[in-house]
């Protein structure tokens, strides 16, 4: 049963969200204190090291970043009725297309001209590498959640034997390519907050922040502003019916794919341009899955996507905090917080959706009762 229905739309883009979370918290509170902490100060030190300075608000952003990306990879396959949970691999085939552009264009290209190719080289590759299980289940009937599984062992098997075999330097240890030249690297936002004067801590934090964000605006309006979006979104909604209304099924299952392989392959500039400058083994670490609970808890509309993509970015800057600030809690602890948050804003919807909305709509009725009886009794006075 699809609960979203029986909530009014602000309620299941706001409420919905913020109720689950608060219920996450509630629990994982109940087992910090069960071993022994104080779930107040756990989390006033997360909160604090998230959002408490410039700098950790800076690596909260940089998280957020990359959750955005792959968030929104996530949404508009979920549009589509598709289950991409090959934002990981995707994530890895597009960072691979932008590093190995650096690598052959950087020393001759400039900026203006290797940054934009190198985008456009990660959501390319991202997308050829999403677009394989989609035509896979659109015209081979293989199902699109196994078929991207297996893409990510692949891809990640590929970018092993790749960096080990014919892109590392010879005569070195480390499991990297060479450094990218200065044209293939973005900004940090320290930099170009010091175009407009303003003082901004070092940190990972770069521009494709606002990459990110114009993508997230992008993505709506796609969906919610064109006749693409619309035919996509009725595929998700009724294949059925989107058939009998002349819309090809088939083909909105490649292009929602295509789409968010090509949403999770811009990983890469975050990473790869925007931190690393160079081309290396687990820059993705994980960020495909946690997706995943992103768009879980953002509802897969991109404004609630970068909430949710902060919040992560806070669990993730603050928990590292925590773990270095309290003694005694591990960050084991804080994947505890993150599974708890993932459990509530994913499976548990189902429970806390349909009680949220017969609380909602007793209240709507009893509001309705008070201003009947307000106006009777002004009409008989």
């Amino acid at each position: 049963m699809n609960t979203s229905h029986a909530l009014p739309r602000w309620a299941d883009l706001v409420l919905l969200p913020i109720v689950c979370l608060g219920v996450a918290l509630l629990v994982a509170a109940a087992v910090v204190a069960m071993v022994g902490q104080n779930p107040a100060e756990v989390i006033m030190v997360l909160i604090q090291g998230a959002f408490g300075s410039a700098r950790g608000l800076s690596y909260t952003l940089y998280y957020a970043t990359t959750f955005i990306f792959t968030g929104l990879a996530v949404a508009v396959a979920f549009h589509g009725g598709l289950f991409n949970i090959g934002g990981e691999g995707q994530a890895i085939m597009g960072g691979l297309g932008t590093g190995l552009v650096a690598l052959w264009f950087s020393a001759t290209l400039p900026a203006w001209v290797m940054l934009p190719l190198m985008l456009l080289a990660g959501a390319l590759f991202g997308l050829a590498w999403a677009a394989v299980p989609a035509c896979l289940q659109a015209y081979r009937g293989s199902h699109v959640v196994i078929t991207t599984i297996m893409f990510n062992f692949i891809a990640s098997t590929l970018l092993v034997y790749l960096l080990v075999n014919h892109l590392r330097p010879a005569g070195t240890m480390s499991v990297e390519s060479v450094a990218f030249s200065e044209s293939a690297k973005l900004p940090d936002m320290r930099t170009a907050m010091a175009w407009v004067g303003i003082d901004w801590p070092t940190s990972p934090l770069n521009v494709s922040l606002f990459l990110a964000l114009l993508a997230a605006l992008a993505v709506y309006l796609y969906l919610w502003r064109t006749r693409g979006g619309y035919h996509l979104r009725a595929v998700g909604s009724s294949p059925g019916a989107a058939e009998y209304a002349g819309i090809n099924s088939r083909h909105q299952i490649v292009i929602g794919m295509s789409i968010s392989g090509a949403l999770a392959g811009m990983v890469g500039m975050n990473e790869i341009a925007g931190v690393n400058g160079r081309l290396l083994l687990e820059f993705v670490s994980g960020a495909g899955f946690t997706g995943i609970a992103v768009a879980l808890m953002g509802r897969n509309h991109p404004f609630g996507i970068i909430l949710a993509s902060i919040l992560f970015g806070a669990l993730f800057q603050g928990g590292a905090e925590v773990a270095f600030e309290v003694r005694g809690f591990s960050r084991d602890m804080v994947i505890m917080l993150q599974g708890f948050i993932v459990l509530f804003s994913g499976a548990m919807v189902y429970v806390i959706a349909p009680r949220l909305a017969w609380i909602l709509a007793f209240a709507n009725r009893l509001f309705h009762q008070s201003t009947q009886s307000s106006k009777s009794g002004a009409t008989h006075g």
